[in-house]
Protein backbone atom coordinates (compact mmCIF):
# COMPACT_ATOMS: atom_id res chain seq x y z
CA UNK A 1 0.00 0.00 0.00
CA UNK A 2 1.82 3.10 -1.27
CA UNK A 3 0.63 6.48 -0.04
CA UNK A 4 0.46 9.66 -2.07
CA UNK A 5 3.01 12.12 -0.76
CA UNK A 6 2.05 15.80 -0.72
CA UNK A 7 4.57 18.28 -2.08
CA UNK A 8 3.67 21.41 -0.10
CA UNK A 9 6.16 23.59 -1.99
CA UNK A 10 3.81 24.21 -4.91
CA UNK A 11 0.12 24.65 -5.74
CA UNK A 12 -2.71 26.46 -3.97
CA UNK A 13 -1.77 27.08 -0.33
CA UNK A 14 -5.29 26.97 1.11
CA UNK A 15 -6.06 23.71 -0.65
CA UNK A 16 -2.70 22.20 0.33
CA UNK A 17 -3.07 23.10 4.02
CA UNK A 18 -6.67 21.91 4.26
CA UNK A 19 -6.15 18.59 2.48
CA UNK A 20 -2.97 17.88 4.43
CA UNK A 21 -4.64 18.86 7.72
CA UNK A 22 -7.82 16.79 7.40
CA UNK A 23 -6.12 13.39 7.85
CA UNK A 24 -4.10 14.89 10.72
CA UNK A 25 -7.29 16.14 12.37
CA UNK A 26 -9.09 12.81 12.05
CA UNK A 27 -5.93 11.02 13.16
CA UNK A 28 -5.63 13.24 16.23
CA UNK A 29 -9.30 12.55 16.93
CA UNK A 30 -8.70 8.83 17.06
CA UNK A 31 -5.50 9.33 19.07
CA UNK A 32 -7.56 11.26 21.61
CA UNK A 33 -10.11 8.45 21.65
CA UNK A 34 -7.55 6.09 23.21
CA UNK A 35 -7.62 7.73 26.61
CA UNK A 36 -11.12 9.16 26.29
CA UNK A 37 -12.66 5.75 25.74
CA UNK A 38 -10.73 4.44 28.74
CA UNK A 39 -12.27 7.26 30.78
CA UNK A 40 -15.77 6.66 29.42
CA UNK A 41 -15.73 2.92 30.07
CA UNK A 42 -14.24 3.03 33.57
CA UNK A 43 -16.36 6.07 34.49
CA UNK A 44 -19.58 4.27 33.57
CA UNK A 45 -18.79 0.64 34.40
CA UNK A 46 -16.31 0.84 37.28
CA UNK A 47 -16.97 4.13 39.09
CA UNK A 48 -15.94 7.67 39.98
CA UNK A 49 -12.71 6.61 41.68
CA UNK A 50 -11.62 4.68 38.58
CA UNK A 51 -12.39 7.68 36.37
CA UNK A 52 -10.35 9.89 38.66
CA UNK A 53 -7.51 7.32 38.55
CA UNK A 54 -7.28 7.45 34.76
CA UNK A 55 -7.46 11.25 34.93
CA UNK A 56 -4.73 11.46 37.55
CA UNK A 57 -2.55 9.21 35.36
CA UNK A 58 -2.78 11.40 32.28
CA UNK A 59 -0.41 14.24 33.34
CA UNK A 60 2.24 11.68 34.34
CA UNK A 61 1.95 9.97 30.94
CA UNK A 62 2.08 13.28 29.09
CA UNK A 63 5.15 14.40 31.01
CA UNK A 64 7.27 11.49 29.77
CA UNK A 65 5.69 11.04 26.35
CA UNK A 66 5.90 14.79 25.76
CA UNK A 67 9.69 14.69 25.86
CA UNK A 68 9.84 12.03 23.17
CA UNK A 69 7.23 13.77 21.02
CA UNK A 70 9.43 16.85 21.00
CA UNK A 71 12.35 14.81 19.71
CA UNK A 72 10.05 13.26 17.10
CA UNK A 73 9.00 16.75 16.01
CA UNK A 74 12.65 17.66 15.52
CA UNK A 75 13.18 14.53 13.44
CA UNK A 76 10.15 15.38 11.31
CA UNK A 77 11.43 18.91 10.64
CA UNK A 78 14.86 17.61 9.56
CA UNK A 79 13.30 14.97 7.28
CA UNK A 80 10.84 17.49 5.78
CA UNK A 81 13.61 19.98 5.01
CA UNK A 82 15.72 17.35 3.23
CA UNK A 83 12.64 16.12 1.41
CA UNK A 84 11.85 19.67 0.24
CA UNK A 85 15.48 20.09 -0.90
CA UNK A 86 15.40 16.71 -2.75
CA UNK A 87 18.42 15.54 -0.73
CA UNK A 88 17.62 11.81 -0.63
CA UNK A 89 20.91 10.72 0.92
CA UNK A 90 20.60 12.93 4.00
CA UNK A 91 16.86 12.26 4.24
CA UNK A 92 17.52 8.52 4.52
CA UNK A 93 20.24 9.06 7.11
CA UNK A 94 17.90 11.22 9.16
CA UNK A 95 15.15 8.59 9.01
CA UNK A 96 17.40 5.78 10.24
CA UNK A 97 19.00 7.94 12.93
CA UNK A 98 15.50 8.88 14.12
CA UNK A 99 14.46 5.26 14.46
CA UNK A 100 17.68 4.38 16.31
CA UNK A 101 16.98 7.20 18.75
CA UNK A 102 13.42 5.91 19.19
CA UNK A 103 14.60 2.46 20.26
CA UNK A 104 17.05 3.89 22.80
CA UNK A 105 14.47 6.25 24.25
CA UNK A 106 11.90 3.43 24.43
CA UNK A 107 14.16 1.51 26.79
CA UNK A 108 14.87 4.56 28.92
CA UNK A 109 11.25 5.70 29.22
CA UNK A 110 10.06 2.19 30.07
CA UNK A 111 12.47 2.08 33.01
CA UNK A 112 11.80 5.66 34.12
CA UNK A 113 8.04 5.22 33.86
CA UNK A 114 7.93 2.01 35.88
CA UNK A 115 10.32 3.25 38.56
CA UNK A 116 8.92 6.77 39.00
CA UNK A 117 5.16 6.10 38.84
CA UNK A 118 4.41 5.65 42.54
CA UNK A 119 6.73 8.44 43.79
CA UNK A 120 5.11 10.85 41.31
CA UNK A 121 1.59 9.89 42.36
CA UNK A 122 2.55 10.37 46.01
CA UNK A 123 4.22 13.70 45.22
CA UNK A 124 1.10 15.18 43.61
CA UNK A 125 -1.14 14.01 46.44
CA UNK A 126 -3.35 11.49 44.62
CA UNK A 127 -6.07 10.48 47.15
CA UNK A 128 -5.92 7.00 48.70
CA UNK A 129 -9.19 5.90 47.08
CA UNK A 130 -7.65 6.61 43.67
CA UNK A 131 -3.97 5.77 44.18
CA UNK A 132 -3.88 1.97 43.64
CA UNK A 133 -5.90 2.09 40.44
CA UNK A 134 -3.84 4.97 39.02
CA UNK A 135 -0.64 3.08 39.83
CA UNK A 136 -1.93 -0.07 38.14
CA UNK A 137 -3.01 1.79 35.00
CA UNK A 138 0.35 3.56 34.69
CA UNK A 139 2.35 0.35 35.20
CA UNK A 140 0.54 -1.29 32.28
CA UNK A 141 0.86 1.80 30.09
CA UNK A 142 4.60 2.18 30.59
CA UNK A 143 5.10 -1.54 30.16
CA UNK A 144 4.03 -1.10 26.54
CA UNK A 145 5.35 2.38 25.87
CA UNK A 146 7.74 1.09 23.19
CA UNK A 147 4.78 0.56 20.86
CA UNK A 148 3.64 4.15 21.39
CA UNK A 149 7.05 5.62 20.57
CA UNK A 150 7.59 3.48 17.47
CA UNK A 151 4.19 4.38 16.06
CA UNK A 152 4.63 8.10 16.69
CA UNK A 153 8.09 8.26 15.12
CA UNK A 154 6.98 6.17 12.15
CA UNK A 155 3.91 8.32 11.62
CA UNK A 156 6.10 11.43 11.93
CA UNK A 157 8.37 10.14 9.16
CA UNK A 158 5.41 9.59 6.85
CA UNK A 159 3.98 13.05 7.59
CA UNK A 160 7.36 14.69 6.96
CA UNK A 161 7.38 13.40 3.37
CA UNK A 162 3.79 14.59 2.89
CA UNK A 163 1.82 11.42 3.67
CA UNK A 164 -0.74 12.28 6.33
CA UNK A 165 -3.26 9.64 5.23
CA UNK A 166 -1.71 6.31 6.19
CA UNK A 167 -0.98 7.34 9.80
CA UNK A 168 -4.71 8.11 9.91
CA UNK A 169 -5.65 4.65 8.60
CA UNK A 170 -3.49 2.99 11.24
CA UNK A 171 -4.99 5.08 14.04
CA UNK A 172 -8.54 4.34 12.93
CA UNK A 173 -7.89 0.61 12.98
CA UNK A 174 -6.09 0.73 16.34
CA UNK A 175 -8.76 2.94 17.92
CA UNK A 176 -11.60 0.66 16.86
CA UNK A 177 -9.70 -2.28 18.35
CA UNK A 178 -9.11 -0.29 21.55
CA UNK A 179 -12.83 0.52 21.87
CA UNK A 180 -13.85 -3.10 21.37
CA UNK A 181 -11.28 -4.38 23.85
CA UNK A 182 -12.18 -1.70 26.41
CA UNK A 183 -15.76 -2.90 26.57
CA UNK A 184 -14.69 -6.54 26.50
CA UNK A 185 -12.08 -6.31 29.27
CA UNK A 186 -13.84 -3.78 31.52
CA UNK A 187 -17.57 -4.40 31.06
CA UNK A 188 -17.60 -8.13 30.21
CA UNK A 189 -14.49 -9.50 31.94
CA UNK A 190 -14.68 -6.87 34.72
CA UNK A 191 -10.94 -6.29 34.87
CA UNK A 192 -11.43 -2.69 36.03
CA UNK A 193 -8.78 -0.08 35.28
CA UNK A 194 -6.31 -2.81 34.33
CA UNK A 195 -8.60 -3.86 31.49
CA UNK A 196 -8.53 -0.36 30.04
CA UNK A 197 -4.75 -0.29 30.26
CA UNK A 198 -4.34 -3.68 28.55
CA UNK A 199 -6.76 -2.67 25.76
CA UNK A 200 -4.72 0.46 25.06
CA UNK A 201 -1.44 -1.49 25.09
CA UNK A 202 -2.70 -4.03 22.53
CA UNK A 203 -4.12 -1.33 20.24
CA UNK A 204 -0.89 0.67 20.31
CA UNK A 205 1.10 -2.48 19.56
CA UNK A 206 -0.99 -3.07 16.44
CA UNK A 207 -0.53 0.51 15.20
CA UNK A 208 3.26 0.23 15.70
CA UNK A 209 3.43 -3.00 13.69
CA UNK A 210 1.44 -1.45 10.83
CA UNK A 211 3.58 1.68 10.50
CA UNK A 212 6.84 -0.29 10.64
CA UNK A 213 5.54 -2.72 8.00
CA UNK A 214 4.73 0.17 5.63
CA UNK A 215 8.11 1.83 6.14
CA UNK A 216 10.01 -1.43 5.61
CA UNK A 217 8.18 -2.60 2.50
CA UNK A 218 7.67 0.67 0.63
CA UNK A 219 9.44 1.06 -2.73
CA UNK A 220 9.96 4.78 -2.14
CA UNK A 221 13.25 6.42 -1.18
CA UNK A 222 12.21 6.73 2.47
CA UNK A 223 12.24 2.94 2.99
CA UNK A 224 13.30 1.78 6.45
CA UNK A 225 16.05 -0.85 6.30
CA UNK A 226 16.67 -2.62 9.61
CA UNK A 227 20.43 -3.01 9.12
CA UNK A 228 20.75 0.72 8.36
CA UNK A 229 19.25 1.77 11.71
CA UNK A 230 22.15 3.53 13.37
CA UNK A 231 23.26 6.95 14.54
CA UNK A 232 24.68 9.37 11.99
CA UNK A 233 26.47 12.13 13.87
CA UNK A 234 25.41 14.96 11.56
CA UNK A 235 21.76 13.87 11.52
CA UNK A 236 21.60 13.15 15.25
CA UNK A 237 23.03 16.58 16.00
CA UNK A 238 20.41 18.31 13.81
CA UNK A 239 17.55 16.25 15.23
CA UNK A 240 18.59 16.97 18.81
CA UNK A 241 19.24 20.66 18.09
CA UNK A 242 15.68 21.10 16.84
CA UNK A 243 13.92 18.41 18.86
CA UNK A 244 15.52 18.74 22.29
CA UNK A 245 14.13 22.23 23.03
CA UNK A 246 10.68 21.06 21.95
CA UNK A 247 11.00 17.91 24.06
CA UNK A 248 12.12 19.88 27.09
CA UNK A 249 9.27 22.33 26.55
CA UNK A 250 6.60 19.63 26.29
CA UNK A 251 7.99 17.65 29.20
CA UNK A 252 8.29 20.68 31.48
CA UNK A 253 4.82 21.92 30.53
CA UNK A 254 3.48 18.45 31.33
CA UNK A 255 5.37 18.49 34.63
CA UNK A 256 3.67 21.79 35.33
CA UNK A 257 0.32 20.09 34.67
CA UNK A 258 1.29 17.36 37.15
CA UNK A 259 1.83 20.10 39.73
CA UNK A 260 -1.47 21.74 38.72
CA UNK A 261 -3.09 18.34 39.30
CA UNK A 262 -1.84 18.52 42.88
CA UNK A 263 -3.80 21.77 43.37
CA UNK A 264 -6.94 20.08 42.02
CA UNK A 265 -6.45 16.91 44.08
CA UNK A 266 -7.13 18.72 47.36
CA UNK A 267 -10.78 19.22 46.32
CA UNK A 268 -11.56 15.47 46.35
CA UNK A 269 -12.51 12.77 43.85
CA UNK A 270 -15.60 14.53 42.45
CA UNK A 271 -13.63 17.61 41.39
CA UNK A 272 -10.76 15.43 40.18
CA UNK A 273 -13.21 13.46 38.03
CA UNK A 274 -14.88 16.64 36.70
CA UNK A 275 -11.50 18.20 35.99
CA UNK A 276 -10.30 15.00 34.26
CA UNK A 277 -13.36 14.82 32.02
CA UNK A 278 -13.06 18.49 31.03
CA UNK A 279 -9.39 18.00 30.22
CA UNK A 280 -10.41 15.13 27.93
CA UNK A 281 -13.03 17.32 26.22
CA UNK A 282 -10.52 20.18 26.01
CA UNK A 283 -8.25 17.74 24.20
CA UNK A 284 -10.92 17.24 21.55
CA UNK A 285 -11.44 21.00 21.19
CA UNK A 286 -7.71 21.39 20.58
CA UNK A 287 -7.56 18.67 17.92
CA UNK A 288 -7.96 20.99 14.91
CA UNK A 289 -5.32 23.31 16.33
CA UNK A 290 -2.90 20.41 16.74
CA UNK A 291 -3.63 19.30 13.16
CA UNK A 292 -2.96 22.81 11.80
CA UNK A 293 0.15 23.03 13.98
CA UNK A 294 1.53 19.80 12.52
CA UNK A 295 0.54 20.80 8.99
CA UNK A 296 2.18 24.22 9.14
CA UNK A 297 5.35 22.68 10.63
CA UNK A 298 5.68 20.35 7.65
CA UNK A 299 4.63 23.13 5.24
CA UNK A 300 7.28 25.52 6.57
CA UNK A 301 9.93 22.79 6.71
CA UNK A 302 9.42 21.76 3.08
CA UNK A 303 9.23 25.34 1.77
CA UNK A 304 12.33 26.46 3.65
CA UNK A 305 14.12 23.44 2.21
CA UNK A 306 12.98 24.64 -1.24
CA UNK A 307 13.93 28.26 -0.34
CA UNK A 308 10.39 29.56 -0.98
CA UNK A 309 10.32 32.07 1.86
CA UNK A 310 7.39 34.21 0.65
CA UNK A 311 5.27 31.06 0.51
CA UNK A 312 6.25 30.30 4.11
CA UNK A 313 4.70 33.51 5.48
CA UNK A 314 1.61 33.24 3.30
CA UNK A 315 1.08 29.70 4.53
CA UNK A 316 1.46 30.78 8.16
CA UNK A 317 -1.19 33.51 7.79
CA UNK A 318 -3.64 31.26 5.95
CA UNK A 319 -3.24 28.48 8.52
CA UNK A 320 -3.91 30.93 11.36
CA UNK A 321 -7.15 32.10 9.72
CA UNK A 322 -8.31 28.52 9.17
CA UNK A 323 -7.47 27.59 12.78
CA UNK A 324 -9.29 30.62 14.21
CA UNK A 325 -12.46 29.94 12.23
CA UNK A 326 -12.42 26.30 13.32
CA UNK A 327 -11.89 27.01 17.01
CA UNK A 328 -14.67 29.63 16.90
CA UNK A 329 -17.11 26.96 15.73
CA UNK A 330 -15.99 24.66 18.54
CA UNK A 331 -16.51 27.40 21.14
CA UNK A 332 -20.13 27.84 20.06
CA UNK A 333 -20.77 24.10 20.15
CA UNK A 334 -19.17 23.72 23.57
CA UNK A 335 -21.16 26.64 24.99
CA UNK A 336 -24.48 25.01 24.14
CA UNK A 337 -23.63 21.30 24.49
CA UNK A 338 -20.55 21.13 26.73
CA UNK A 339 -22.52 20.01 29.81
CA UNK A 340 -23.99 17.10 27.85
CA UNK A 341 -20.51 16.03 26.81
CA UNK A 342 -19.41 15.91 30.46
CA UNK A 343 -22.43 13.77 31.36
CA UNK A 344 -21.33 11.16 28.80
CA UNK A 345 -18.43 10.27 31.07
CA UNK A 346 -20.19 10.44 34.43
CA UNK A 347 -23.68 11.48 35.55
CA UNK A 348 -22.95 12.46 39.15
CA UNK A 349 -24.08 16.04 39.85
CA UNK A 350 -20.87 17.10 41.62
CA UNK A 351 -18.70 15.79 38.78
CA UNK A 352 -20.76 17.59 36.12
CA UNK A 353 -20.80 20.87 38.08
CA UNK A 354 -17.01 20.89 38.54
CA UNK A 355 -16.39 20.09 34.89
CA UNK A 356 -18.85 22.69 33.60
CA UNK A 357 -17.32 25.41 35.79
CA UNK A 358 -13.91 24.75 34.26
CA UNK A 359 -15.43 24.61 30.80
CA UNK A 360 -17.18 27.98 31.05
CA UNK A 361 -13.99 29.61 32.33
CA UNK A 362 -12.01 28.29 29.35
CA UNK A 363 -14.43 29.04 26.49
CA UNK A 364 -13.98 32.82 25.99
CA UNK A 365 -10.21 32.44 25.90
CA UNK A 366 -9.95 29.59 23.37
CA UNK A 367 -9.58 32.20 20.61
CA UNK A 368 -6.06 32.94 21.87
CA UNK A 369 -4.95 29.35 21.24
CA UNK A 370 -4.55 29.59 17.43
CA UNK A 371 -1.91 32.29 17.95
CA UNK A 372 0.11 29.99 20.19
CA UNK A 373 -0.27 26.86 18.10
CA UNK A 374 0.33 28.29 14.63
CA UNK A 375 3.30 30.54 15.42
CA UNK A 376 4.72 27.67 17.48
CA UNK A 377 4.45 25.33 14.47
CA UNK A 378 5.89 27.92 12.07
CA UNK A 379 8.96 28.51 14.22
CA UNK A 380 9.56 24.79 14.67
CA UNK A 381 9.30 24.21 10.93
CA UNK A 382 11.90 26.95 10.48
CA UNK A 383 14.20 25.15 12.90
CA UNK A 384 13.81 27.84 15.57
CA UNK A 385 12.54 25.46 18.23
CA UNK A 386 14.32 27.13 21.15
CA UNK A 387 12.06 30.20 20.88
CA UNK A 388 8.75 28.33 21.44
CA UNK A 389 10.45 26.49 24.28
CA UNK A 390 11.38 29.71 26.08
CA UNK A 391 7.97 31.29 25.52
CA UNK A 392 5.86 28.31 26.51
CA UNK A 393 7.99 27.25 29.47
CA UNK A 394 7.83 30.79 30.83
CA UNK A 395 4.09 31.14 30.25
CA UNK A 396 2.72 27.65 30.92
CA UNK A 397 5.17 26.60 33.63
CA UNK A 398 6.78 29.48 35.50
CA UNK A 399 3.97 32.02 35.23
CA UNK A 400 1.22 29.45 35.80
CA UNK A 401 2.89 28.10 38.94
CA UNK A 402 3.47 31.60 40.29
CA UNK A 403 -0.17 32.43 39.64
CA UNK A 404 -1.44 29.26 41.37
CA UNK A 405 0.88 29.67 44.33
CA UNK A 406 -0.31 33.24 44.91
CA UNK A 407 -4.02 32.81 44.13
CA UNK A 408 -4.48 29.78 46.39
CA UNK A 409 -3.17 31.86 49.29
CA UNK A 410 -6.11 34.25 48.92
CA UNK A 411 -9.01 31.97 47.98
CA UNK A 412 -10.10 28.35 48.35
CA UNK A 413 -12.34 28.45 45.25
CA UNK A 414 -11.35 25.95 42.56
CA UNK A 415 -12.56 28.45 39.93
CA UNK A 416 -9.42 30.53 40.44
CA UNK A 417 -7.28 27.44 39.94
CA UNK A 418 -8.99 26.91 36.57
CA UNK A 419 -8.26 30.53 35.58
CA UNK A 420 -4.57 29.60 35.61
CA UNK A 421 -4.91 28.35 32.03
CA UNK A 422 -6.50 31.41 30.32
CA UNK A 423 -4.15 33.84 32.05
CA UNK A 424 -1.10 32.07 30.65
CA UNK A 425 -2.65 31.57 27.18
CA UNK A 426 -3.01 35.35 26.86
CA UNK A 427 0.55 36.09 27.98
CA UNK A 428 2.00 33.43 25.66
CA UNK A 429 0.02 34.79 22.69
CA UNK A 430 1.31 38.32 23.25
CA UNK A 431 4.94 37.18 23.41
CA UNK A 432 4.58 35.00 20.31
CA UNK A 433 3.10 37.89 18.32
CA UNK A 434 5.85 40.30 19.35
CA UNK A 435 8.55 37.80 18.35
CA UNK A 436 6.89 36.84 15.06
CA UNK A 437 6.51 40.43 13.84
CA UNK A 438 9.62 42.02 15.37
CA UNK A 439 12.28 39.38 14.64
CA UNK A 440 13.50 38.23 11.22
CA UNK A 441 13.10 34.58 12.24
CA UNK A 442 13.63 33.22 8.70
CA UNK A 443 17.28 34.34 8.70
CA UNK A 444 18.30 34.48 12.39
CA UNK A 445 20.34 31.47 13.54
CA UNK A 446 19.62 29.83 16.92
Amino acid sequence: MEGKNTDLTQGNIVKSIIWFSIPLLVGNLFQQLYNAVDSYVVGNYVGKAALAAVGASTPVINMLIGFFMGIATGAGVVIAQYYGANDTKRMRKSIHSSMALTLVMAMLLTIIGLVCTNPLLHAIGVPSDVFDQASQYLAIYFGGITFTLIYNMGAGILRAIGDSKRPLYFLVIASVINIILDFLFVKVFQWGVAGAGVATLIAQGISAVMVVFILMYTKENYQLVIKEISFDKEMLTRIIKIGLPTGIQQSIVSLSNVIVQSYVNVYGSSVIAGYSVTVKIDGFVNLPLQAFNMAVTTFVGQNIGAKKYDRVKKGAYITYILATITIGIFVVVMYFFGKDFIAIFNQEKEVIEAGRLMQLIFLPFYLFLPINQIINGVLRGAGKSTIPMYIMVFSFVILRQIYLFIITRFTSSVAYVFFGWPVTWIVSSIIFLVYYYKVDWLNVKD
